[in-house]
């Protein structure tokens, strides 16, 4: 009688654990197509590719973070697959924006593309926000990095890492 107790206890537990399994995949999987559901029309999410873009601009950005330049690589949200409507073909600093209708595209979008569709991305996470500024041809953007994307403006992004050390920046020895 004790080993039918036992392959009782082992039966129902195994039924249970294929049950949660299923619930869990099932679940998986419906969330997995509720978010392409609501993303279709995100241009942040979309390819570019198949879509008619009646919108289409370029703004320049220079990128600096501990007061070192950093350069924007080419095919930031372009790959042979997909186009996303943010992206660079050079790395010169040009960035490209392209949908539909009028989107306000930020500042911030492009790096958020640049860290989810390019290898290594731009390490936002890093960065202080206090001491990083952003500016549009040649003003401090108050939104910073909702600074809106207009067409042929010129961006510079100033990023300070969190470990920046602002003293390393001045030579305290006696002048001569």
């Amino acid at each position: 009688m004790a080993g039918d107790g036992r392959s009782c206890k082992k039966e129902k537990t195994l039924k249970f654990l294929l049950l949660t399994a299923a619930v869990g995949i099932s679940v998986g999987v419906a969330s997995i197509f509720i978010q392409q559901w609501f993303n279709m029309d995100n241009p942040l999410r979309m390819c570019v590719n198949t879509v008619d873009a009646d919108y289409k601009i370029s703004a320049t950005l220079e990128l600096y973070v501990n007061n070192e330049k950093v350069e924007i690589p080419a095919n930031i949200g372009n790959n042979e697959n997909c186009r996303h409507s943010l992206y660079t073909l050079t790395n010169d600093g040009t960035i490209h924006a392209e949908w539909k209708e009028e989107y306000p595209f930020e500042i911030g979008h492009f790096l958020w593309t640049w860290t989810q569709y390019h290898e290594g991305g731009f390490p936002k996470t890093d960065m202080d926000d206090s001491k990083s500024k952003i500016f549009v041809n040649g003003n401090e953007a108050k939104e910073y990095i909702h600074a809106r994307l207009v067409d042929g403006y010129h961006y510079r992004a100033e990023f300070f890492t969190k470990t920046y050390d602002k003293s390393q920046e001045h030579d305290f020895a006696p002048p001569q």
